[in-house]
């Protein structure tokens, strides 16, 4: 088994993890203007969900997925209803939205600690086993995690195109205030992509927890991955999500190949600081343009 093969393998799967985590991140911000540090409660609490009905209750895995799916979107309306919402109504800036998703992240975190401990869980049920790829050794899972990327990927980017919804989505995303003199309902749109950006991150730790197990930090670091391969990619383009977190997936790989792996992380932000510095709009993102008064 060639080294090179298995590193290339590894990236992609890492890859497909970070499109999905940077397509329902990209998707929230483009559209609510802030970073939802919530997410990463949110992907923490569908984990430990899936786990709660599928580890303890016993219940049938397709049905433990449903609901904590199903946890996740709500857990996602909840906190544009309750939260982000009311504070618009009040004024309130970015800056104040992205202080108090920082403290949703932060109480979510610590339910969900104070609920299960902070020892690491174990989702699957069985070892892992793992069959030969082109060279590479792969499991069962991490083929599952590319196929659902691709899937995922694909019926995002349909339903954004072509639907009325994916349509009004694009619009908010473009221009609010003219989204509303066009008469599309903005506050449902955002509720909308809250929870099918919640609901895709739910999926993208469930996936995550199968093959890696879980703890109640897991969410800081898909948060990260997650703004780092939407940043990469362009902010609100689900194609350039996805290349963006395959890029990142594959460059933290190989570049472990050479260096030690905590440098794991450093590769992706000093990848996010490359972009930002020499394409800020990122790899599929439209050119800025000054604006004159």
């Amino acid at each position: 088994m060639s080294i090179g093969v298995q590193l290339v393998a590894n990236g992609i799967v890492a890859g497909s993890a970070y499109s999905l985590l940077g397509i329902s991140f990209g998707l929230i911000y483009s559209t609510a203007r802030f970073f939802h540090f919530a997410y990463g409660g949110i992907y923490t609490a569908a984990a430990y969900a899936a786990y709660l009905t599928f580890v303890v209750l016993h219940l049938p895995f397709g049905l433990s997925l449903a609901l904590a799916v199903t946890c996740a979107a709500c857990l996602g309306v909840l906190c544009q209803t309750m939260v982000y919402q009311p504070l618009r109504r009040r004024g309130s800036g970015p800056a104040s939205l992205l202080v108090a998703s920082l403290g949703l992240f932060v109480v979510m975190q610590s339910v969900v600690s104070l609920g299960f401990g902070d020892a690491t869980r174990v989702l699957r049920s069985g070892g892992l086993g793992s069959v030969a790829v082109f060279g590479a050794l792969i499991t069962p899972i991490q083929i599952a995690v590319i196929v659902t990327n691709l899937v995922m990927c694909a019926v995002v980017w349909l339903a954004v195109q072509f639907t009325r919804i994916g349509r009004a989505t694009r619009a908010v995303a473009d221009d609010v205030e003219l989204s509303r003199i066009a008469g599309v309902n903005v506050e449902r749109v955002i509720v909308i992509v809250f929870a099918v950006g919640s609901a895709l991150a739910a999926v993208a730790a469930i996936l995550a927890s199968l093959d890696t197990d879980m703890r109640p930090t897991m969410g800081f670091e898909a948060l990260l991955m997650g703004v780092v391969a939407a940043v990469i990619g362009g902010t609100g383009s689900i194609p350039g999500a996805f290349v963006g977190g395959m890029f990142l997936g594959l460059a933290q790989q190989i570049g472990v190949w050479r260096l030690p792996t905590a440098w794991q992380d450093a590769i992706a932000f000093c990848l996010l600081i490359l972009c930002l510095i020499f394409r800020p709009q990122g790899v599929f993102g439209l050119p800025l343009r000054r604006t004159r008064i």
